[in-house]
């Protein structure tokens, strides 16, 4: 479902959109305060729509999630745009990975889920970590390509990292610096 139809294949009726519109909203409202293990049927209810409208517009917590972070997905993915210029490649990698931190901080049980879908190709999730992937990619082939990065790093090591990263972060919140630390060291792994 692309969130502009109900299949896919015509335009959602004007309440219809307004559901969907509803429930987007109220569930990053809902991810934000409790986390994404969050009761659908408390975002449900919250919205002001029973459970089976829901499950209509999102047949799973999954193409919830998705929809719900799709626009930090586009900040994140215009961000390594702009990064892909940088002087310095390596600097410009790990400052994507930092700013996907910070984004997977904003929810908890983000990095979790992402984790977990991250084999899963069939996982709507998969809708925002392709992209993701492949953006991560450009900015590593660069830095690998201007020697700063060794010939053995995966963006899927990368991007499992970053989330556990992000995981440890999450459960370790009395040490805000825990994720530059270990990302630290992550940098100085990469280099060649």
């Amino acid at each position: 479902m692309d969130g502009k139809t109900g299949t896919g294949a015509r335009p959602l009726r004007a309440d219809a959109r307004r559901n969907h519109d509803r429930l987007l909203t109220t569930a990053r409202t809902a991810f934000a305060e409790h986390g994404t293990d969050t009761s659908l049927e408390d975002v449900a209810r919250r919205a002001g729509v029973g459970i089976g409208t829901l499950y209509r517009h999102f047949p799973t917590r999954h193409a919830l999630l998705s929809a719900v972070f799709q626009s930090e997905v586009d900040v994140l993915l215009a961000r390594s745009r702009e990064l892909l210029h940088a002087e310095q490649p390596c600097t410009a990698l790990i400052e994507w990975l930092r700013e996907i931190i910070t984004h997977a901080g904003l929810y908890r049980g983000l990095a979790r889920a992402l984790m977990s879908a991250s084999g899963d190709a069939s996982s709507a999730l998969a809708r925002c970590s392709e992209p993701m992937r492949q953006a991560g990619d450009a900015l590593l082939v660069r830095a690998r390509d201007a020697g700063s990065v060794r010939a053995d790093v995966t963006i899927a090591d990368l991007m499992q990292l970053t989330n556990a990263i992000a995981l440890a972060a999450e459960q370790t919140p009395d040490d805000p610096e825990l994720a530059d630390r270990l990302l630290a060291l992550t940098y100085r792994g990469l280099k060649a």
